[in-house]
């Protein structure tokens, strides 16, 4: 019977592509703090900052190439049920060909009205530009969910995770919430794994199966396995 796989990616896998993970070391993110652009109060008080900030992340993720982790996923879909779960908001998943990608924080790739983030929009070129705005006349901003906003897609995450007969966690620290939480609704009988540089120091709720590499090296060896 075909196997449900459902993978859920965090900054790791996407940082093999050169993307910078979401913070460093020092608390910041691109040399900002993040609650001057990663917040709706930092959209009030300077949207200006937080478009500019987005517009070069954007042309980052653009000019970035799925890696090796990210095709092995798509290759998956070959012989199994496989849903992807990511919080990166680039989209290197859906470029490396998986099908089925659920975007708990958003698209960068698109962008959505100020007022209503039910309105989306694709964005030509790699900027939205101040003065852009949806049908509703109102601004358009980013297609992200900021610290401080409700997550959308997260009760369809919960359902889809409890469906799952293989959950695989790939480049995440599991500490930013509610993602993080997507790991207590697997059910008792289902297989994960775990693929990270630092795999087995991570707070797993219950036994897993620890690889301890990076996501371009431990991810084809694990779906080399699955598909096996």
């Amino acid at each position: 019977m075909e196997k449900h796989i459902v993978v859920f990616t965090g900054a790791g896998i996407s940082a093999e592509s050169g993307l910078k993970t979401f913070r460093g070391d020092d608390g910041l993110w691109e040399g900002y703090r993040v609650e001057d652009v990663a917040t709706p109060e930092a959209w009030q008080r300077n949207p200006e900052q937080v478009q500019a900030f987005y517009n070069l992340r954007r042309k980052a993720v653009l000019d970035a190439t799925p890696n090796a982790a990210h095709l092995a996923l798509a290759a998956l879909e070959r012989t199994n049920q496989v849903t992807i779960i990511t919080q990166n908001i680039d989209d290197l998943h859906e470029r490396a060909g998986s099908t089925n990608v659920i975007h708990l924080h958003g698209l960068i790739t698109k962008s959505q009205s100020s007022i209503d983030s039910r309105l989306t929009y694709p964005i030509t070129g790699s900027e939205i530009a101040m003065g852009q705005h949806c049908a509703l006349g109102s601004q358009l901003r980013p297609h992200v969910v900021w610290f401080g906003e409700p997550v959308p897609t997260m009760g369809e995450a919960i359902q889809i995770c409890r469906q799952a007969s293989i959950f695989v966690i790939i480049g995440t620290s599991l500490q930013v919430y509610p993602a993080a939480s997507l790991v207590e609704e697997v059910l008792p009988e289902t297989e994960i794994y775990v693929v990270d540089p630092f795999a087995s120091k991570l707070p797993i709720v219950r036994s897993a199966t620890y690889i301890d590499q990076k996501a371009t090296t431990g991810v084809p060896t694990l779906v080399g396995k699955l598909m096996a």
